[in-house]
């Protein structure tokens, strides 16, 4: 079953607006019923954390308030709903939680970023892993924002666009990958710092928004800039944020920090995630001299090292890989290939024409 698109545009309570309508249906049947949405509400909602929350990012962020406004109308739901649900990666959890949880909370994804001379040209690849309740609903949305480029991105029912997979039209490609620090705090979600990412003119924009001081949380971000060429990897907990240029090798990353200056902060890392970044890592080297095929890296499903992930794999994260997107960054365009189900023949292919 191919991604279904959503087209959507105008202003920012216009498009969330749209964009809710569309995933609706979706949202009540599947989202409402996930289990770490409905702990995160049973916990945090009508509390001082969140209020304080929701108004620094009214604050600052106000155009992408109102979008996830105008999608908490289309979907049906009360807003202050729709922002839990899009800040429960930045909230303190007590210890007891379930294992359930746990691995709920500790979502997979694994990118590569291959530079022109391993690729012709400049590659950014994700396997977009989440929980196997959006298997088959999920979506991917083509904006056009009334300010601002326009952009597309593969979307969670229920999820602001950005924190997953996406590119702009002014050549900006972001894939994220989960990290789980414990650095939490009261500050911007990590959500809204990847729409505003995605809302970004140059790569140089996109990156003051990612070093904001001001976040709850974070992510591991790989940009992807096609007028400049450059990739980038930033590991950006809330208390850092580093970035890396990848020039000449390519590069991989998974669900915790691996950067010198960083990696030592206090974090969770599963043995997926471990297995995910070595296994990568091997085939990349492996490959050091010669063409790098993106997809058989993250197709790769040898048992008890894949980085493909299924639900009988016997990991202890829960991510399910829900769609592999390739992104090749040219000057003009971006050519996007999104391969959903596992399967490289079920592919919705888009270009993105820079302006």
């Amino acid at each position: 079953m191919t991604l279904k698109l959503i087209k959507a545009d105008g202003t920012p309570y216009d498009l969330g607006f749209q964009i809710g309508t569309a995933v609706r249906d979706t949202v009540h049947k599947i989202s409402i019923q996930n289990s770490e949405f409905t702990a995160a509400e049973e916990k945090w909602a009508g509390s001082d954390y969140i209020r304080q929350m929701m108004q620094l990012t009214e604050k600052v962020y106000p155009e992408f308030t109102a979008e996830l406004r105008g999608m908490a109308e289309g979907m049906h739901i009360e807003y202050e709903r729709a922002f839990i649900w899009n800040c429960r990666g930045d909230l303190r959890w007590p210890d007891d939680i379930s294992a359930k949880m746990a691995a709920e909370l500790s979502e997979g994804c694994t990118s590569l970023l291959l530079p022109s001379s391993t690729a012709g040209h400049p590659v950014v690849a994700h396997n977009e892993d989440g929980s196997a309740d959006y298997a088959d609903h999920c979506f991917w949305l083509q904006a056009n924002p009334a300010q601002g480029p326009a952009f597309e991105s593969f979307l969670y029912p229920g999820m602001i666009a950005g924190h997953s997979m996406g590119a702009n039209t002014a050549g900006i490609v972001q894939t994220i990958n989960n990290i789980r620090v414990h650095d939490l705090k009261i500050g911007i979600p990590r959500h809204f710092i990847c729409r505003a990412v995605l809302a970004s003119p140059t790569l140089e924009v996109a990156l003051s928004h990612i070093e904001r001081s001001d976040r709850a949380s974070g992510f591991h971000h790989n940009l992807g800039d096609a007028i400049s060429g450059r990739l980038l990897s930033v590991e950006a907990p809330a208390s850092a944020c580093i970035c890396k240029e990848i020039t000449e090798y390519p590069s991989a990353h998974a669900n915790h920090l691996v950067f010198d200056e960083i990696r030592s902060l206090d974090q969770s890392i599963t043995h997926s995630s471990q297995v995910r970044q070595i296994r990568s890592n091997d085939l990349l080297q492996d490959l050091k001299h010669s063409p790098v095929d993106p997809l058989s890296i993250l197709l790769e499903s040898q048992p008890g090292s894949e980085i493909l992930r299924r639900p009988s794999d016997g990991g202890d994260d829960y991510g399910q890989t829900l769609a592999t997107g390739i992104f090749v960054l040219t000057l003009s365009e971006i050519q996007i290939a999104v391969h959903h189900n596992y399967d490289p023949t079920d592919i919705l292919n888009r270009t993105i024409q820079i302006q």
